[in-house]
Order: C-alpha cells, then structure tokens, then sequence
C-alpha cells in the first residue's frame, strides 16, 4: 500500500486550506458571532468564489468543471474543506450532494445523468437520498424497508413514510428506495427511483429538530402519498436498489470520515492554541501533563484514524468493495472525532462550551456522526462477522 499523496494532489489540499481560511472562516466567525443560519445567498457566494479559485466539485470529472480526483486523492482534500462545516458545501463535496453525485455519475443513464446529474454538479440544483424511515421502518436495518413502489399499468406507484432525509427542504429531487418485490429478500426486491420534488403526492410534514444549529437543506419527514412515476425513473435496474445504496454508502462513510477529521484537526489546533496562551496554577495550561496528555492522545488517535481510512480508500481504487475496511474506519473515526472534540471543549473550559468558539456546536453536530451512515454497533457487526468467519472456522478444523 502506498499511502504517499501526490505532488499535484498536496498542491490542491493545501490550496483548499488556503481557501477555507481566507474566504469560509471569515463567514463561519460572522454567523457563529450573530447567531445566524447559513442562507442560499452567502452559500453562492462562496460557491462562486471556489469556482474562480478553481476549486470546485473535486470527485466530479473535468469536463463538467470538476477536479476529477478519485477516492485516493480526496483524502486530504476532504479534510481541508472540513476544517469548517461550510467548507464542503462551499467546495460541492458535502453529503448527501457528494454521495449522490457519485451514485448517478456511475448508475444514471444518458436521460437522467443530463437530467439530475449534470445540474447537481454544476451546483444548479440539491438532492437528497431518501431511505430511512421512522420506526417500524429501516433504520439501522435497511431491510426493514416499508415504502412500497406498486406496478400500476405502465407506472409505479410509491406509497412510504421517509424521515431523516438530508437536504429535503432544499432539494429539487429524491432518490427514493422502496420494495418493488416483497416477495423475494429486501436485497433483491427493492429499487431506487428519482423523483423531482414537484411531483404529486412528495408531502413534505416537517424538518426534524436534530442536535447541535440547524443544517443547511434540513431532515426533513416525508411522506409519498401516491407517487405515480414512469419506468424511466428507475436508477439502474429494478432490483438493484441495495445494490446501488451500498455503491453509494461505502465511499460516502469514508467522506464522512475525511470531512470530520478536518474539523476535530482544527479543533486540536484552536484547544492548542489557547492552552498555550491561558496561564493558571502557575505557568500556561501546555506546562500541565494533564492537558499536554489529552493534546498527544487527539494527535495519536488523528493520526491512526488517517491511517485507516487511506487503507480504505486505497482498497476502493483497487476495486474492492472494502466493507470490512470501511466499516472498521467509520466506528474508529467517528468516536475519535467524539473524543478529541470532547478533550478540546475540556482544555478551553468556560470558552469551550460557549459559542464564542465553534466547538460546542462541533460537538453536537458530532454526536450524530456516530449513528448516521450505520450506527457503530451495526459496523461492529460486520466486523464481528468477518472475524467469525476466518478465525471461527480455522478453530473447528
């Protein structure tokens, strides 16, 4: 494995971080400052001040104004735009876009890639995946899918209650995922359609309150009441829905860990800083080994977390579905991201955990990083699995 980034790539991370600080963090301290949400209007400002500096959509190909990296190469330029939670989205590679970026860009057809495809990359329109559902529906079991897509002479009709869907109150389409076989298991008899937003029967109720400020584009609750689409919505083929969703899902948990990584390096940096210029008990808070001690351990577990989602990302460009890799990064990366976070906001005591610095919203937008995209416990499985079956069976013989 050769985790060494290239010259051209380092050149591009580093024009990123270069970006994220002159143009995202002056915005970032004037909204935490006045308690504002992100809006449209600051968001194409930035938008189109990436564009000029060239840094713009990094998975998406050249051609369509992209950067054209792959899975390797985004590493460390997912984690300079996530130094702040307006870089990705300045930069288009933010979820859900990202993901479902890369899903029609290796699913769509011709019709749909300049349908839905081509506009999202181009930062025209916003998209959102539709899949989990309140309970008794898919949580963090998929196969528990409710939402139903009926024949209905030429069409299919969708009928489900969806919740959680990222970018609902901004999108101007869903990629929904429903059983169009019940007769056979989820992982053959669901499919995924594309559904532009004025279709009739897309009800949104409402935007779920989560933790931490408001996201831009919301999760909102949906229901689809009758939702009467053609054959030509279907991505991919009928059947395929689980198959896609894990295309998508894999390299999206890795993203996911690259953008937090950025934000809990930053945070590192902010806790280090103050803590070499806050003096008590008789010299600055870096002369006490007890905050010298939580600085080495968030620089430690950074590093290992790094590590393994390059292992990841190196098996993906290779070909390999890396599920085990994947899910070993997603659970070790978001509860390092947790602990460093929580280590940051104990270093800058009383202007830790007020919102004259970012960190306390950091740390309960995290909180979530560790239930979406499978929560830990389901990770765990798959490796527990894995494990079972090389070390169980080398045991019985």
């Amino acid at each position: 494995m050769d985790f060494s980034i290239p010259r051209h790539v380092e050149a591009i991370a580093h024009r990123v971080r270069q970006f994220v600080d002159d143009e995202v963090l002056p915005v970032e301290t004037e909204l935490l400052r006045t308690n504002t949400d992100l809006n449209a209007d600051i968001l194409q400002e930035l938008r189109a001040k990436a564009r000029a500096a060239k840094l713009w959509a990094p998975t998406m190909p050249k051609a369509w104004g992209g950067m054209g990296l792959n899975i390797q190469e985004i590493v460390p330029v997912f984690e300079a735009a996530g130094r702040s939670m307006l870089g990705p989205l300045a930069i288009h590679c933010a979820a859900p876009d990202e993901g479902n970026m890369h899903l029609l860009h290796n699913w769509a057809d011709e019709a749909q890639t300049e349908r839905y495809l081509v506009p999202l990359a181009n930062g025209d329109t916003f998209s959102a995946f539709s899949m989990t559902e309140p309970p008794p529906g898919a949580g963090s079991d998929p196969r528990m899918i409710q939402t139903r897509a009926d024949r209905d002479g030429g069409d299919w009709v969708i009928n489900g209650h969806k919740w959680l869907t990222t970018n609902g109150e901004i999108a101007d389409f869903f990629i929904i995922m429903a059983v169009t076989d019940p007769a056979v298991h989820p992982y053959q008899g669901c499919t995924q359609f594309l559904a532009p937003r004025e279709t009739p029967g897309i009800k949104i109720l409402r935007d779920v309150p989560v933790m931490g400020t408001k996201d831009f584009g919301g999760h909102v609750e949906i229901l689809y009441e009758d939702v009467r689409l053609p054959d030509s919505a279907i991505l991919g083929e009928a059947g395929q829905g689980f198959m896609l969703a894990q295309s998508r899902l894999g390299p999206a948990r890795l993203t996911h860990c690259m953008r937090w990584t950025g934000i809990a390096q930053r945070a590192l940096e902010i806790a280090t800083d103050y803590a070499a210029e806050r003096e008590a008990f008789g010299g600055a808070l870096t002369s006490h080994q007890s905050i010298q001690w939580m600085l080495a351990d968030s620089e430690m577990e950074l590093k290992m977390g790094r590590l393994l989602i390059q292992e990841a990302a190196w098996l993906l460009a290779q070909g390999e579905q890396a599920r085990v890799e994947t899910s070993i990064a997603k659970v070790q990366v978001s509860e390092i991201v947790s602990r460093v976070l929580d280590r940051c906001v104990q270093i800058c005591g009383g202007r830790g955990i007020s919102r004259d610095l970012p960190l306390s919203g950091w740390y309960e937008k995290a909180r979530a990083f560790r239930i979406y995209d499978g929560a830990s416990e389901v990770h765990r499985m798959v490796v527990a699995r894995d494990v079972i079956k090389r070390y169980g069976a080398e045991n019985q013989g």
